[in-house]
């Protein structure tokens, strides 16, 4: 279903069995809103399913010979649940009011014969009803795309670290050995290629179980964020390249190659959580490219020394030594799922996942690499206020 949130106003669908009543409302409430009328439950239920999202409001008579207008209330809640719904009728009983709120929930209930001045108020009021709807529908589908995607890019970087996990804490057990009869209580032997092999392996898996359970937190922030009235969280630039660099499952002496460059900090806008996915995914590519290679480095550098020319001038940098981009896959990049790292699981999903995070809080990502002397990401900010 498709919401009217541009500058038109939506139709109003009135249903009312007598022509006489369908060609007044039309004529009196014409001059202001955009009125379709049906001749019967049938008529108009034919009229919502080939056209339901032209319209905002519907208005039914209650009698009618065919069917009341209990039953298109009762369909229309069901089927068509973004109609604002009012029903008209001369049969005011108390028991057609109540059921009328209770099955059709119906907004207004108007007596016939309509008064002109009251109709067209309940209209108004009825038409602002519904934006407000759409709109509120709008935002939350938002929310639930943005959750959706944030919960299959949170999949996709989970898949490493747990196997990885799961690889080393297999590798602890394929070497227990069996205790021997006369062997103490409490006591576990194990097999070792060189001393301190199991404990290094542990000590790897506790890193990355940190770390998935540091993006688990991050994920559960998105989905308190995506309730209404959520306060979204506001973070200095530094302090979520610091939460990076505290949480990131580093190998080896991976952390030791990282230079944090500090220039002039500020605050972010956005969700502090799908900008620490956005950080972890551009180190990650950072230091698998850095594999290998002789002195690698990698710089993590801020500056939130934003210009009136260049309001967008505060980043965050990404940047490295490594062996660069080929350019075929450079002019790609953030357009399409393309990678270097095919062969190894790599899907390019991570940089399509950052750029849409940044065109969502009205940044920008900007990559640049020269073959043989290394890469360069570029995440750009209208920063909230310098710190």
């Amino acid at each position: 279903m498709q919401y009217e949130l541009s500058g038109d106003s939506p139709s109003i669908l009135y249903v009312d069995d007598e022509p006489t009543s369908r060609k007044w409302f039309a004529l009196e409430f014409g001059d202001e809103f955009r009125v379709v009328t049906a001749g019967g439950v049938d008529e108009a239920l034919q009229v919502l399913a080939d056209r339901s999202s032209e319209f905002g409001v519907l208005v039914t008579d209650y009698r009618m010979p065919e069917s009341d207008g209990m039953k298109l209330l009762r369909a229309v809640q069901r089927d068509f649940r973004h109609l604002v719904r009012l029903l008209a009728t001369a049969y005011a009983e108390k028991d057609v009011a109540i059921a009328a709120v209770n099955q059709g929930k119906v907004f207004r209930i108007l007596e016939k014969p309509l008064d002109g001045e009251a109709t067209r108020e309940a209209l108004r009021e009825a038409l602002a009803l519904y934006r407000a709807q759409a709109l509120e529908r709008v935002v939350n589908e938002g929310r639930v795309a943005a959750l959706r995607e944030a919960l299959g890019f949170l999949a996709h970087e989970l898949n490493t670290p747990l196997a990885t996990v799961r690889g080393y804490v297999g590798s602890v057990a394929s070497r227990y050995l069996p205790p021997d009869a006369d062997a103490p209580a409490g006591v576990a032997r194990f097999t070792e290629e060189y001393p301190g092999e199991l404990v290094t392996a542990l000590e790897r898996a506790e890193r990355r179980a940190l770390y998935c359970q540091s993006l688990v937190s991050t994920f559960v922030q998105s989905a308190r964020d995506a309730y209404p009235d959520a306060v979204p969280q506001s973070i200095t630039a530094s302090s979520l390249v610091e939460a990076l660099l505290d949480e990131f499952p580093f190998e080896g002496n991976e952390r030791s190659c990282v230079v944090l460059d500090v220039r002039s900090d500020f605050r972010l806008p956005g969700r502090r959580d799908l900008l620490y996915l956005v950080l972890c995914t551009l180190t990650k590519n950072a230091l698998l490219a850095l594999r290998g290679r002789p002195q690698p480095r990698l710089w993590l550098e801020v500056d939130g020394r934003a210009e009136a020319a260049d309001p967008r001038r505060a980043w965050i940098r990404v940047r490295d030594n490594g062996p660069g981009i080929p350019p075929e896959v450079l002019a790609k990049l953030t357009r399409e799922p393309v990678t270097t790292r095919a062969g190894s699981g790599g899907s390019g999903m991570g940089l399509m996942f950052c750029q849409r995070v940044m065109q969502a809080i009205n940044g920008g990502i900007e990559v640049h690499s020269t073959l043989g002397e290394g890469a360069m990401v570029t995440l750009s900010f209208q920063p909230l206020a310098a710190s």
